[in-house]
């Protein structure tokens, strides 16, 4: 599972693939890069010590979908927002005892990332309000359900 988040911490994107190599490290980071608006655009990458990560994104700059000026640090210590947000997904995934096909999967984990997302407090557009009321006024909107 490849995970993209900013320096605040906020999930920027994830990605499922079955292989960790060029072609998946490479397909994660332009899907990454192209939801990010001009503004967004990050100034340095960091990653872990995975080669393919390298690679891809050498690739990336070369095609124009990544900026040549992005500085790419594979810096253990530098990762450890990343590592500490998948730690908690990590988890979750535990008591699901694992996962039975790629589909099932990426649909649990899809999720399970939603989720932490509103947690975070990511998804301010569906924010009604703190705790249940919040709830019923995000349920009630949703359906078209109004409470008398």
């Amino acid at each position: 599972m490849y995970r993209a988040v900013d320096k605040h911490g906020r999930t920027i994107d994830f990605y499922l693939s079955s292989t960790r190599n060029i072609n998946a490290a490479k397909r994660f980071l332009s899907q990454a890069l192209r939801k990010l608006k001009d503004w967004e655009i990050p100034s340095t990458i960091n990653t872990d010590k995975a080669a393919s990560y390298h690679v891809a994104i050498k690739e990336l700059k070369e095609e124009g979908t990544c900026s040549h000026e992005v500085k790419y640090r594979q810096v253990k210590y530098l990762n450890n927002i990343i590592e500490a947000d998948h730690g908690k997904l990590k988890r979750l995934i535990k008591p699901t005892l694992g996962f039975k096909s790629m589909k099932t999967a990426y649909a649990t984990l899809k999720g399970f990332e939603l989720m932490r997302m509103f947690k975070k407090g990511q998804l301010r557009a569906w924010c009604y309000g703190q705790g249940l009321m919040g709830e019923v006024c995000l349920v009630e909107r949703q359906f078209g359900i109004y409470a008398i």
